[in-house]
């Protein structure tokens, strides 16, 4: 690549925000131009306005960056969105009609009709609906969204299970950590010696992003892979690294050997393998009998990878196996970074 892309964050101060940034550092096609946050923040430096609660400093590039609105007007061609998703409703759309292209990890847009979730080792021909979106919409730039953090992993192994065997249904349970819900996120008297077994909208997104997901782009539309899922979703005392157990019938009887081969043979597209962000190998396989875990596992593939352990039979259903991905980074800037890395592979961005 000649020159670099240009690129905004939006709602960089944030803790997703701030990911994003330290991501971003000596990105080899990206450049970040511009940093925007809150009427607090506007107009102060980076490193004044934003409490840094990720390990290491801030890095250099940032920090004495000007803290901008998030509205048109700054210089970027992608502009990546950690805003929250009430303001995230009437932004993201608001840019994308003014030409950029939107990279979000918001859940206010993921499931309009004509906006993919995209996990460019999943389902890379879903950004066609960007031509519908732009056509329908009338708008020259684009969004696409991030899955929620936790679908992340677990739809990367079920793309592998669902393209070899075909699920008919999965039931589900995640032990989420601390940094799912943001900062300052979940009070300590609330959390320390107990688990949540409640996270608002959560379990409702499991149920469903998947299914769009793992479905089939039919030219105008995604026709949802046609897959029931029930899920519990809980908050533990973790910083990082999103857990999920999971027990999985598929069309057929299938035996842990044949599950645990299909998980380890699943490959990125062609067009995907060779990204900056995209891990080597997608799904990492722990043969351990404690394995994986969050703190040992978490930042596997540079935190991009979907690491599967556990694979055994069900009593139930046919298999059950843990998953564990990082859910700031996989789950949160590292997968939208991908997503737009994909976006200017396949040309929708130059």
């Amino acid at each position: 690549m000649s020159s670099k892309i240009k690129v905004a964050i939006l709602g960089a101060t944030g803790a997703v925000g701030q990911r994003f940034v330290q991501l971003l550092e000596n990105h080899p096609w990206f450049e970040v131009t511009a940093l925007t946050g809150s009427e607090r923040s506007i107009g102060q430096k980076y490193g004044e306005a934003c409490r840094w609660v990720l390990s290491g400093p801030i890095p250099a590039y940032a920090r004495e960056m000007v803290i901008v609105p998030s509205a048109p007007g700054f210089e970027a061609q992608i502009a990546f969105s950690a805003l929250p998703s009430e303001q995230a409703k009437e932004i993201e759309p608001e840019l994308a009609r003014a030409g950029y292209a939107i990279c979000s990890n918001a859940s206010s847009c993921r499931m309009w009709e004509d906006v993919p979730i995209l996990i460019p080792e999943v389902n890379p021909d879903h950004t066609g609906l960007i031509e519908i979106q732009r056509k329908q919409r009338g708008w020259s730039g684009l969004i696409v969204t991030n899955p929620n953090c936790t679908s992340t992993g677990l739809t990367i192994a079920f793309r592998a299970l669902h393209d070899a065997f075909s699920i008919r249904r999965a039931f589900i349970v995640s032990m989420q950590a601390l940094s799912g819900a943001g900062y300052p996120g979940v009070a300590s008297l609330d959390i320390i010696d107990n688990v949540i077994p409640y996270i608002g909208g959560e379990e409702e997104k499991v149920e469903t992003e998947p299914l769009k997901m793992l479905g089939r782009f039919n030219g105008q539309g995604i026709d949802f892979a046609p897959i029931q899922l029930s899920a519990h979703t809980n908050r533990v005392a973790v910083i990082d690294g999103h857990m999920v157990v999971t027990s999985v019938e598929f069309r057929r009887d299938v035996s842990p050997q044949e599950a645990i081969d299909a998980l380890a043979a699943f490959s990125a597209p062609e067009i995907v393998a060779g990204l900056p962000s995209a891990p080597k190998p997608v799904i990492e396989l722990r043969t351990e009998a404690d394995r994986p875990q969050p703190r040992r596992d978490r930042d596997s593939g540079n935190g991009m990878a979907s690491v599967v352990g556990r694979v055994r039979k069900d009593p139930l259903f046919h298999i059950k196996f843990a998953n564990l991905s990082h859910n700031t980074i996989r789950g949160a800037a590292g997968g939208a970074i991908l997503n737009a890395e994909l976006l200017v592979e396949q040309g929708w961005v130059r």
